[in-house]
């Protein structure tokens, strides 16, 4: 199945401003580039290289006055939804891979030295494993009200967990912070999800934010925001929280005018 991606962005500088870019699909996975294209205008020069976290950046100066940023992408994704393991065990911690440690610890946004008497109130009681992420899923979703602009950039999985409302980001953030608590390694994801076999809703398309927990041998996708299987999903950034995959890094007083994403089978 072939989807096709992409954003827009509309900026005004006052003065020429270096900015750092996460939207384009991670360079392995279940999805496959078939092909893409940046178009700047004013035509900006742009650099790659790949962070600590295996995502693609881009590196590229916004003049004085108005920019114009847009990345269009197709993209070939399984036309299946999100694999499922109901069956994969939690490991014990000295039985996990080296490189699965550091999605144990407390990160930026996602404090789980704040939250684990919480999480194993909830938690504690469900059987290690599937089931136990699972129903971390569902509490989330259950519990947190979706809110479009009820969180700020700097908005953390304590402050979720307090307020009950926010956005995609912050149900990822509150479920993956609660896993860690558990002992499960758990990292954030967020990239371009289209709706193939779900009734839109109306909103504009944006942006999505999920997590995925290590179980078994390998990764497991979970998203508390939607918490269905779905499929198209295609990873533009992982890391430990929002704060290793923010899509734009602007170093100067940069003003975001406007903001376009699509999603959509081809």
């Amino acid at each position: 199945m072939q989807v096709r991606v992409g954003c827009e962005f509309r900026y005004r500088a006052p003065a020429p401003t270096p900015t750092i870019w996460q939207v384009r699909p991670r360079p392995e996975g279940p999805h496959w580039l078939l092909s893409h294209a940046w178009s700047t205008t004013p035509a900006l020069p742009v650099s790659t290289y790949l962070d600590a976290y295996g995502n693609v950046c881009d590196r590229l100066s916004l003049v004085e006055g108005q920019n114009l940023v847009r990345y269009d992408a197709m993209v070939d994704v399984p036309a299946g939804t999100d694999p499922a393991e109901p069956g994969a065990a939690q490991l014990l911690i000295e039985d996990l891979p080296n490189e699965a440690l550091v999605y144990l610890l407390p990160s930026r946004f996602c404090l789980s030295d704040l939250l684990h008497d919480q999480a194993w109130e909830l938690f504690g009681s469900t059987e290690p494993g599937w089931a136990r992420v699972q129903a971390i899923a569902d509490w989330v979703h259950e519990h947190v009200t979706f809110q479009a602009g009820a969180s700020t950039p700097t908005t953390t999985a304590v402050d979720i967990w307090e307020k009950r409302v926010g956005v995609c980001r912050d149900f990822a953030q509150l479920g993956l912070t609660f896993c860690r608590c558990m002992n499960i390694p758990a990292r954030y994801v967020f990239g371009y999800l289209p709706d193939i076999g779900v009734e839109p809703t109306g909103a504009p398309m944006d942006f999505c934010a999920w997590f995925e927990a290590y179980l078994g041998d390998r990764w497991w996708t979970f998203d508390p925001r939607n918490n269905i299987p779905r499929t198209g999903r295609v990873v533009i950034g992982r890391g430990r929280d929002a704060l290793d995959v923010a899509m734009v890094t602007t170093y100067g007083g940069a003003v975001l005018e406007t903001i376009e994403v699509w999603a959509e089978q081809a």
